[in-house]
């Protein structure tokens, strides 16, 4: 019982399928594509598809460097989905959390109409 417990917990991560009316990023070191996102206004729901070779997330901050939502760390080759409940009208900025990525350019911009 507990070999296929540890087999299970070594299996992976969080592979699951683009829900309709996504938006896909793609992550890898050190860029989102697209790096220009833009999106209604309201719910967004991102489909994150880590293709790089370390973990990454996806944060979202105001033009007044706040901190409005981030994701969960997706693992090299998983991909999860990633729901803004709320997010209103404006221009904001797409980075990674992680020590580094930021500052070698990991970043975008949101746009939301």
């Amino acid at each position: 019982m507990l070999v296929a417990i540890a087999l299970l917990a070594g299996c992976g991560g969080n592979n699951v399928t683009q829900p309709a009316g996504s938006t896909k990023v793609t992550m890898t070191e050190f860029k989102f594509d697209p790096s220009d996102i833009t999106v209604p206004h309201g719910k967004v729901v991102f489909f994150l598809v880590n293709s790089g070779n370390t973990q990454h997330d996806l944060a979202i901050r105001d033009s007044s460097n706040n901190r409005l939502s981030v994701s969960e760390l997706v693992s090299s080759g998983d991909s999860i989905v990633f729901t803004v409940d709320k997010i209103d009208a404006g221009t904001y900025t797409i980075y990674c959390t992680q020590q580094g990525h930021e500052a070698s350019g990991m970043k975008g911009k949101l746009t939301v109409t």
